[in-house]
């Protein structure tokens, strides 16, 4: 045998391990796309699993958990479950009777361990209505928004304090996305009874079902309205004191507090505001809804996306702000609205709208040791401000959007900007010759 023949199975032998190690080569991003989603979905999966098996597992100031664990324990022992005392600012029960029917399974096993499953299960609904979101407007999950939009929404305070305080809102956001997008697909007895079964725990989402009623789906009420309501005719027998919920509990939740309070009601009567100005804050409010809904509905109804998820996200900060309860943790519920902004007619493609959304939206804590008072009010006035700014922003673009057309002449045709209108008209290029 030569030298080369000896040399000739060291080298294939050399060959194959770097074919087999090549297996464990990264991937290279190739274009700035895919440089993108290669950084952000580490980072992302990461901050989720931080977020689950660190922050909400410790958890922080506020255990909304015990007490409804409390009352699943009551209920399923024939127990009395309406026994709050509401002159404490500590967190209440106030499910009703078919809310309490439907979370009683979590008071099965030890309260740590059920803790432990409800943060978890709330997670998994928070990323699967974002997946939701991902289909509602023909995102894929390999494309450029699945990871940003996984990581934005695990850094919001809305979703940490979800999962830290341990509270429903997160499978209330799933219920919400899938009662949207199966609106959209026209199925109507499936969308009732994904908001229905919301309605049974927490009437948070009851405006959206002006939706279904202004696009003449009747449907969606058959099981929207009729879910809770056998939810509550089974519950009641079964609850060892449902009249206290109709005596004590509900008055409780028809008023308004003045603490964990971000509404325009709530602030105002912290900070001792006249009477007279809260009302005329609120009034002034609900006419921009009126005529942003009035504009959403003669213009843009037959643009269902754009829509449904504009018209949501007006409805329910409407309801935030001007309604007696608004809790900063209920701005989850507006990522369809602000998911909206990859759409070319947006009202969320300018920097008010995300200033609002910060406002809204963030984590970060504005109290200040050096300038105590100054920090408090923004602390406390964030919300408030950000619900405020994110109506006055929609009403002025389509307010804006309306007047402008009107000048131009061009509202039979519709009032979108007229470099969008010009866009979508003209005609597409012909193909290069090869």
């Amino acid at each position: 045998m030569t030298r080369g023949e000896e040399k000739a199975p060291a080298a294939f032998a050399v060959y194959r391990a770097v074919v087999f190690l090549r297996r464990f080569e990264p991937r290279t991003g190739r274009t700035a796309a895919e440089v993108i989603k290669f950084a952000l979905w580490p980072i992302a999966i990461m901050t989720v699993l931080q977020r689950v098996l660190v922050k909400a597992v410790n958890g922080f100031r506020t255990d909304d958990f015990a007490p409804v664990y409390q009352a699943a324990l009551a209920f399923l022992n024939r127990r009395e479950v309406y026994t709050a005392n509401f002159n404490s600012v500590d967190p209440h029960y106030l499910y009703p009777p078919s809310g309490t029917l439907l979370i009683s399974p979590i008071a099965i096993i030890d309260p740590e361990r059920s803790r432990w499953l409800f943060i978890l299960i709330n997670a998994i609904a928070v990323i699967v209505a974002l997946y939701l979101l991902l289909r509602m407007f023909n995102l894929a999950l390999d494309s450029i928004a699945a990871p940003i939009l996984l990581l934005a929404a695990f850094s919001t305070e809305t979703v940490v304090n979800t999962l830290v305080f341990t509270n429903i809102n997160g499978l209330v956001l799933l219920g919400e996305v899938a009662f949207l997008l199966l609106l959209l697909r026209r199925r109507d007895y499936w969308s009732g009874a994904a908001i229905g079964l919301t309605l049974a725990v927490k009437p948070i989402l009851a405006p959206l079902l002006l939706l279904p009623l202004v696009r003449g789906q009747w449907k969606v009420f058959v099981t929207a309205v009729g879910i809770p309501v056998v939810l509550m005719a089974v519950a009641w027998p079964l609850s060892a004191d449902p009249m206290e919920f109709v005596h004590h509990t509900l008055p409780y939740l028809l008023d308004s507090r003045d603490y964990f309070n971000s509404s325009i009601l709530g602030n105002g009567t912290y900070y001792g505001l006249p009477v007279a100005l809260i009302w005329a804050l609120r009034i002034a409010f609900a006419g921009m809804v009126a005529v942003s809904l009035w504009l959403l509905y003669r213009y843009y109804r037959n643009d269902e996306l754009f829509f449904v998820c504009t018209a949501t996200g007006v409805l329910l900060t409407a309801s935030f702000l001007i309604g007696s309860l608004g809790q900063m943790y209920y701005s989850m519920m507006l990522f369809p609205l602000l998911m909206t902004v990859v759409l070319k007619n947006s009202v969320m493609r300018n920097w008010p709208a995300w200033l609002a959304a910060y406002g809204f939206l963030t984590l970060d804590n504005w109290e200040s040791l050096r300038f105590v008072e100054a920090g408090r009010t923004a602390e406390y006035l964030k919300t408030t401000l950000g619900w405020s700014l994110l109506l006055i922003v929609i009403f002025a673009v389509l307010t804006n959007r309306y007047l402008t057309a009107k000048r131009e002449g061009r509202l039979e045709s519709g009032i979108d900007p007229a470099f969008l209108a010009a866009s979508c008209s003209a005609p597409e290029p012909a193909p290069a010759k090869v």
